[in-house]
């Protein structure tokens, strides 16, 4: 009997059922299994304060994950800043939009989300609002492409690093007989990396989020069989059902 086909997805584990990685294993009869290859350290306030930013010199936050949200607010609470009822919220996709339900009192006038996890399709709302002031929340990772887009239609947005990220490598202990590895972010890949440094690629289909994840994985002499996002696939899990329609 052929071994059933295993995925590997660098993410925590979605918290219900009814997720498109649950749809995948139905529709196709795979293994899903989530392992997080980096963790995530928060900066305490003192450190946050070394980059002379205050949070409340904003009218708006830019969040592209739950991540960035939790460290927000949770920075803002260990510097005592209250934050005001009239703050605007960006999302890079409406789960975060929703997500931020569990710190303020949710109002379409004062969050906005994009529908297809790019920023570029805020940018209307944005020039809209001239005097908006705009604070993105990023980790000690992030590269300026988003803030450079941004800056090339005229809006300023200030990166704030509230958060970093570290290697979590796989347990030696545990085996590692995936047919489909999912990565996020260069750091992912890096840690990946130092996981099994002697790792060959073979057979296993190498799935990446955005190009400096694709990067990242060359510079390991790896190459990603499957790339997100597309206009046709936004996401890793559209990705990765593409692919197994065409291979499986």
């Amino acid at each position: 009997m052929a071994r059933k086909y295993k995925i590997l997805v660098s993410q925590p584990k979605p918290v219900n059922d009814h997720n498109p990685y649950s749809e995948l294993m139905e529709d196709f009869d795979v293994q899903i299994d989530f392992h997080q290859f980096i963790r995530v350290e928060g900066l305490e306030a003192r450190e946050f304060r070394k980059q002379r930013i205050n949070p409340l010199d904003y009218t708006a936050v830019l969040f592209n994950s739950r991540q960035a949200a939790d460290q927000y607010f949770r920075i803002c609470n260990e510097m005592r800043i209250q934050v005001p009822d009239t703050m605007h919220y960006y999302c890079i996709s409406e789960a975060i939009a929703n997500y931020l339900q569990k710190y303020i009192q949710f109002r379409k006038r004062k969050v906005f989300f994009a529908e297809h996890n790019r920023f570029e399709e805020l940018l209307p709302t944005m020039n809209r609002r001239p005097q908006e002031k705009y604070l993105m929340i990023t980790s000690d990772t992030h590269t300026d492409d988003q803030i450079n887009m941004f800056a090339s239609h005229k809006i300023q947005v200030k990166p704030a690093v509230m958060y970093r990220t570290v290697a979590a490598p796989w347990d030696p202990a545990q085996p590692f007989d995936y047919h489909m590895v999912a990565l996020f972010t260069p750091t992912g890949a890096a840690a990946l990396h130092e996981s099994f440094p002697d790792l060959k690629q073979g057979d296993i289909v190498l799935a990446a989020f955005g190009q400096n994840t694709v990067t990242a994985l060359q510079q390991f002499g790896l190459t990603p069989d499957i790339v997100a996002p597309t206009p046709q696939c936004p996401g890793i899990p559209a990705a990765i059902r593409k692919y197994l329609e065409e291979h499986l």
